[in-house]
């Protein structure tokens, strides 16, 4: 069965935005392969305010080749999108993307969208790059209320030009 992994840059107090949604703070490092991680996608489940900010950004015109883009909303309208498959049920979609043959499959953005599959055991591994900044308040990595999960570390590596710990964790059955 395929995995479901979630992650993506988080600051040191736990959110992957700032208070406005900015994403400025986030570094890249030059030693981090992004084609290389990428590479183990071919399914993309987005939470409709992280697809809302790719349309703002003029990123979401149509899914990279070999690359299946889902959005999860419940107020998008295909007719708006349709050269991407919408989801108005993200647990019963992954249910489903699963059971099919392919690479791995990434939550891309969206704490509540993570929460409520993590909610449903549907997440495998969180890997998150902890980016060395305070922000003081924002959109939390798993935002509240949520339930307690446990974690085993499967792999971390430290980025010595900025600072950046890549953490790697199974997400255990409760």
């Amino acid at each position: 069965m395929r995995v479901v992994r979630y992650g993506g840059a988080m600051s040191l107090d736990g959110y992957i935005a700032g208070p406005s949604g900015d994403y400025d703070w986030i570094v890249h490092d030059p030693e981090m392969d992004f084609a290389e991680m990428m590479a183990r996608f071919d399914t993309f489940l987005i939470g409709r305010k992280t697809f809302e900010m790719m349309v703002r950004a003029g990123q979401a015109k149509t899914s990279p080749p070999g690359i299946e883009y889902v959005i999860v909303s419940s107020t998008i309208r295909s007719e708006d999108y349709p050269q991407f498959r919408l989801s108005r049920n993200g647990a019963e979609t992954l249910r489903e993307l699963r059971m099919r043959p392919g690479k791995d499959i990434a939550i891309f953005g969206g704490g509540e969208l993570f929460r409520s599959l993590l909610a449903a055991g549907l997440v495998d591994r969180i890997e998150v790059a902890v980016v060395p900044i305070l922000l003081g308040g924002g959109v939390p990595v798993l935002p509240s209320p949520a339930d307690r999960a446990r974690l085993k570390l499967l792999n971390q590596r430290t980025y010595s030009k900025t600072g950046i710990v890549r953490l790697e964790y199974e997400i255990l059955p409760k």
